[in-house]
């Protein structure tokens, strides 16, 4: 396993972001993981975490998953959620994340899932992503922490 870079600004991976979630992915190169503990503040209803945040955390895990295997940097365009089980704060979960398919890097498939430290299913996620066009501008890179150069490529043009 490797750690993902991680970046300053990111809601979801920011290590600079007061009001983010501070997740730290790793992956085997195939499958991204990370451990995820939301916290009270990110509840949107009777002590479950807002669909939104479980939502937005499914996503950075198949845009890293898109990424591992595509070395591209993507955005989303569409994603489905299916919410299984309510997610509970202050609690240990585990995320995991992957590519599903490379539609001739035009399109990316991803999936993604929640569980928890049982392993129960929360929510599961599948998603189509958008390669950036084109090379990731200054501003983008900048905002890495770690050199993101040891698993992004240049894209083709």
């Amino acid at each position: 396993m490797f750690k993902l870079p991680r970046t300053h600004s990111c809601f979801v991976c920011g290590v600079d972001n007061p009001i983010g979630l501070g997740v730290d992915a790793e992956s085997d190169g195939k499958t991204v993981q990370a451990p995820i503990r939301f916290r009270r503040e990110h509840v949107g209803f009777a002590a479950t975490v807002h669909g939104g945040l479980v939502a937005t955390v499914l996503d950075e895990l198949m845009v890293w998953g898109c990424g591992v295997i595509t070395r591209r940097l993507a955005y989303c365009a569409e994603m489905t959620v299916r919410y299984q089980r309510p997610v509970p704060p202050e609690t240990p979960l585990v995320g995991t994340g992957q590519l599903v398919e490379d539609r001739r890097g035009r399109l990316f498939l991803a999936r993604a899932e929640l569980r928890d430290a049982s392993g129960n299913l929360l929510a599961e996620a599948t998603g189509k992503y958008i390669p950036v066009p084109g090379d990731p501008s200054p501003a983008m890179l900048a905002d890495f922490i770690e050199d993101p150069a040891a698993w992004l490529h240049k894209a083709p043009q």
